[in-house]
């Protein structure tokens, strides 16, 4: 398979279709695969909730676009903001395990996102309510 614009548009596509506004494009073979990796199509107005990952480490590659990613602490703080843009020499973020994140989509954009495996649901207890 060739991640190229074709792909990128077809993804961008359905999200801008999608009511959350983003799309996942799977490139693992099956949710308890010990890698997921996938590119991620984000549209301006999606919403993900400060929520970590507790059992794996994330990275993300912006492919195109523009994002920012944000790190909060337990009390909902905000610490850290990455302003990624290819452009303008940043490319992606790793973001370590358990921490507290979310991001904020500034135009249409991509990335690629790879954490370990098997796919694990977010519960409750991984989303920080009240903020963003």
């Amino acid at each position: 398979m060739i991640i190229d614009e074709q792909l990128l548009d077809q993804v961008s596509g359905q999200a801008k279709e999608s009511e959350r506004l983003r799309m996942n494009f799977n490139l693992h073979e099956a949710l308890d695969a010990k890698a997921q990796r996938l590119l991620n199509a984000l549209e301006v107005g999606t919403v993900l909730p400060v929520h970590r990952h507790r059992h794996t480490a994330e990275t993300y590659i912006l492919l195109r676009g523009h994002i920012n990613v944000m790190f909060y602490n337990d009390s909902g703080e905000e610490v850290e903001r990455y302003d990624l843009h290819p452009g303008n020499g940043m490319y992606g973020v790793h973001i370590p395990k358990g921490q507290w994140h979310t991001l904020d989509v500034m135009e249409s954009s991509v990335i690629f996102e790879v954490k370990d495996g098997p796919y694990i649901p977010l519960g409750k207890e991984d989303i920080l309510e009240g903020c963003h």
